[in-house]
């Protein structure tokens, strides 16, 4: 049995959640989401809450019960609040700077690095801080993890890109023999 799929999801004031066919939609006052979910999983809306009831009880149907539970409340809380991503930039001639939908960084290549920032997501680019906001979780989760992939820390200086929450181990360098 799913301990998120049994839980009732509150739908928050000024948040509109409408399923029609194989779709659910949920309009905030941030925007607007969309998203297809099989008709093994029965979805019951009510104005304030929702229900979740798996059909069939095979382990299928039971993975699926907690993930879309799980879908319709990273939508709500979207729609909602908004997600936010902070990375941070270290290193001797690292930077990062946006342009539109343009991301340029200089990550001590021999050419500098172009990303396409992703539609509906807000990216803000100070001297070391990179902020990611949006209203798709998985979106700004993806890309923010992406943008961290670009440059990995590394243990012995700690240079790269990395989250503003993460803690990078530092390793001990050689040592000089005596």
């Amino acid at each position: 049995m799913s301990r998120i799929g049994k839980k009732e999801i509150a739908i928050p004031a000024g948040v509109q959640v409408t399923h029609t066919g194989l779709s659910v939609s949920v309009k905030g006052p941030k925007g607007e989401l969309k998203r297809d979910f099989l008709p093994d999983i029965a979805i019951t809306i009510t104005p304030t809450t929702i229900t979740l009831a798996p059909k069939a009880t095979n382990v299928f149907m039971r993975s699926l019960w907690g993930t879309y539970g799980s879908h319709l409340k990273n939508m709500i809380d979207g729609v909602a609040k908004g997600y936010e991503k902070k990375l941070l930039i270290e290193g001797t001639g690292y930077k990062w700077e946006v342009t539109g939908a343009k991301m340029k960084l200089a990550l001590g290549f021999s050419h500098p690095v172009l990303v396409d920032v992703p539609v509906g997501l807000t990216v803000k680019a100070e001297k070391g801080e990179l902020t990611i906001t949006g209203i798709d979780k998985e979106v700004v989760g993806s890309f923010s993890a992406y943008i961290r992939s670009l440059k990995k820390p590394e243990p012995y200086k700690g240079k790269g890109i990395r989250y503003s929450t993460e803690v990078i181990e530092r390793k001990q360098g050689k040592r000089s023999a005596a």
